[in-house]
């Protein structure tokens, strides 16, 4: 098992996540948040520290798409370890559905 980030965090990117993470296994895009499944030590400690509840186990049905997603981003983007603001929209987009396929950006973020 491994934790993925899902559609609620695209356009929040809360980062309270990152801060708790114990083995560094996120990733930053423009405006979303993945981790990497093979760095993933499956703690769970960083599911319920997410603001917009994204973060979920990939044995949860259905999470197939995103964990595709996470691995695939999580080898291109940089990693990020430190928690920061989140996006200026996150309160507003926080639980708005379709995200990925309206606002998902390909982009890297900064990371650390």
């Amino acid at each position: 098992m491994t934790y993925v980030v899902t559609d609620n965090c695209i356009r929040c990117k809360y980062t309270d996540c990152v801060e708790v993470c114990p083995v560094d296994c996120f990733y930053e895009g423009e405006n979303f948040l993945v981790i990497h499944p093979d760095e993933c030590i499956d703690c769970g400690v960083c599911e319920p520290e997410c603001p917009a509840e994204a973060i979920k186990p990939d044995t949860e049905p259905g999470l197939d798409k995103w964990l595709k997603l996470n691995a695939e981003y999580a080898s291109i983007w940089p990693n990020i370890t430190v928690k920061r603001d989140p996006l200026p929209e996150a309160k507003e987009m926080d639980g708005e559905q379709g995200k990925f396929e309206k606002y998902f950006s390909a982009n890297p973020g900064t990371g650390d």
